[in-house]
């Protein structure tokens, strides 16, 4: 084919012999058009010989012709102008960025709630009991408890793993139960903040060790069962023989009989221990298998914590416990760990549980009476309703759970109000710490536990883009309610009348004679007998080993501390209080951003309406 000639004409030229000729041949040999060489005559009209007879004037060009386009003079100026800038403003500094020696930006430093928290966290890995990882980060610590629970019937471990308590060496199953569901419950608010500051994993790993030993104290295989284990070693009153309160040893070199405690019922301690495992069956969700255990062993747990015959207190009459963590009541783990149980499962029978009126009624939840707003390891009912307020908020059920929602919502936000000074519900010493055990001893456990609520319902408050909340007849802005809690935080961190940080190795002052076997007694190679590690109990000398994070006692109702060994209303940190300075501590840092993980909490809970029905299938003729 040939190409289409725009111009008229043909665009082939005949060659008799293109083979034979070249192509001076073949133009001498051309025929010419005879007609296209003759003049011709055309006749120009009057405009056309204006044209030829009387030229216009040139003008000189005002525009530069650019093939398709044409443009002003000053256009391309401009234009040309406007090119450098841009290569000077944009591609100068991209070739330079490329071309020098790149240095990488400093992140930006931890703030002074991470620092805290990263050493809190600490505290744990030194509390903890039975084989130790060699990662465990603790360099004076060793194995420990080894032999503890042997005997028991459902067990082949028997008590091994778990955490000491405190200063001593006694396992505590209630208020461990609890500083595991705190520190769950602080990891499912704030997973963002964990992994931003790098302290997931640690914490996650925390957790496991508290929950793989909860699941040793009962028939976690069983669907019901009749005891549980409820501590391990401990100590009476007065006990001259040795014991761990009688003895100061290290754990590592324990060689007293250390006696298990179980109970055939025991409301409260099955309550918390369902709490516990549900709350870090949400944390362990990326792990089908353990969650799913955990799971099971909180249904079991709870539902020996309902059994009829089995509602008392565990601590009834037992010399062991009633001394020290002495339980006053069942009903606020009843909602607590139902709370937890729906969380978990979605299952509707434990959100019935934990909204029903008589539970309410027998916890006295809706009464004014200040002790009841207060969180500790034994009133579980301000977090209870706080997590039942967290459903309404963003949930909003409706009937048949609005009632007692409404009515729990109404009563966490008094709580709030008692936590303000210009509402005279607690005293608050000179210094600026409110008093919520109205002055009794270790005070900086309840302390951190208030901040931890306030900071959360502050961050449940702003998830929902709602500013403040009313006390009585004056509104509350939520700023007002985060500074509460970092005030009382901030005291314990520092700014107290001592100037001391209540948490060890933060900061340059902090206790050094705290109450610690383990932390009191040198790494020596040398093995101290019962009594032979009184001196160490009675030296004046600093602690040979900083138990980093461990947060003391506190101070007494005058802002005054004692950094005495021998005063454990000073200088004894417990697991309970570190779990509740852990989720303040969470709560408030800003290095892994702000707010809470609002949805995660409910991945278990079913949808609360119908869903909509299926589209009808396409109309076929």
């Amino acid at each position: 084919m040939h190409s289409a000639n725009h111009w008229g004409g043909s665009l082939e030229i005949y060659n008799g012999s293109a083979e034979s000729t070249t192509d001076d041949e073949k133009s001498r040999n051309m025929e010419w058009d005879k007609a296209a060489l003759q003049p011709q005559h055309h006749h120009l009209d009057e405009t056309q010989q204006s044209w030829l007879l009387y030229p216009q004037e040139t003008k000189k060009k005002k525009y530069v012709d650019m093939g398709c386009v044409a443009c002003s003079h000053k256009a391309l100026k401009w234009t040309l102008y406007a090119f450098v800038v841009a290569l000077l403003v944009i591609a100068l500094p991209t070739i330079l960025a490329k071309t020098l020696p790149k240095h990488k930006s400093k992140p930006t430093p931890p703030d002074n709630y991470t620092i805290a928290l990263q050493k809190a966290l600490l505290f744990f890995n030194a509390q903890k009991s039975g084989k130790l990882h060699k990662n465990n980060g603790i360099p004076w610590r060793g194995d420990s408890g080894l032999q503890d629970g042997n005997g028991t019937d459902f067990s082949k471990a028997g008590l091994v793993g778990g955490y000491y308590d405190a200063g001593d060496n006694t396992k505590f199953h209630f208020p461990m139960a609890f500083a595991m569901t705190m520190l769950s419950w602080s990891v499912i608010e704030y997973r963002q903040k964990y992994e931003a500051i790098g302290e997931y994993q640690h914490t996650i790993d925390l957790i496991r060790w508290g929950t793989d030993y909860l699941l040793l104290t009962f028939n976690s295989s069983a669907s019901k069962i009749d005891k549980i284990y409820c501590q391990v070693g401990g100590s009476r009153n007065g006990s001259t023989i040795p014991d761990d309160h009688y003895c100061w040893q290290r754990p590592e070199d324990m060689d007293y009989p250390r006696p298990t405690q179980v109970v055939n019922s025991g409301a409260d301690l099955a309550g918390e221990m369902a709490a516990a495992l549900a709350a870090a069956s949400i944390v362990f969700r990326d792990d089908e298998a353990y969650s799913k255990k955990l799971v099971k062993g909180a249904a079991t747990v709870y539902a020996f914590a309902r059994d009829g015959g089995r509602r008392r207190a565990y601590s009834s009459g037992n010399d062991y416990i009633q001394p020290y963590y002495n339980s006053t009541g069942y009903y606020d783990e009843y909602i607590w760990g139902a709370t937890w149980l729906y969380y978990a499962t979605g299952n509707i029978s434990y959100i019935t549980l934990a909204t029903e009126p008589g539970f309410s009624k027998h916890s006295k939840a809706l009464l004014g009476i200040p002790d009841l707003s207060v969180l500790s390891w034994d009133n579980k009912l301000p977090a209870a309703m706080l997590l039942l307020t967290r459903y309404r908020i963003f949930l909003n059920p409706g009937y048949p759970y609005e009632e007692m929602l409404h009515m729990y919502h109404n009563k966490t936000e008094l709580n709030m109000c008692s936590y303000f000074q210009q509402f005279d519900v607690f005293n608050w010493t000179k210094g600026g710490m409110i008093q919520l055990n109205h002055g009794r001893p270790q005070p900086l456990q309840y302390v951190a536990n208030a901040a931890f609520l306030a900071s959360l319902y502050v961050d449940y408050l702003n998830a929902t883009r709602v500013p403040g909340f009313n006390c009585g007849p004056q509104f509350i802005s939520l700023d007002v309610l985060r500074n509460f809690a970092t005030s009382q935080i901030n005291y314990i961190l520092g700014d107290n009348p001592m100037k001391m940080s209540y948490v060890v190795g933060y900061g340059t002052k902090f206790p050094r004679h705290v109450h610690h076997r383990g932390a009191s007694t040198p790494s020596d190679n040398v093995r101290y007998s019962c009594t032979g590690g009184w001196k160490w109990r009675d030296s004046s000398k600093p602690n040979p080993h900083n138990i980093t994070g461990a947060m003391v006692g506190g101070p007494d109702r005058f802002d005054q501390f004692r950094d005495v060994r021998t005063n454990y209303n000073f200088t004894e940190p417990t697991l309970a209080g570190n779990a509740g300075l852990v989720a303040a501590l969470v709560s408030l840092t800003s290095s892994g951003g702000i707010g809470i993980n609002k949805n995660s909490i409910f991945s278990a809970v079913p949808p609360l309406y119908p869903p909509s029905p299926p589209s009808p299938p396409a109309w076929k003729p």
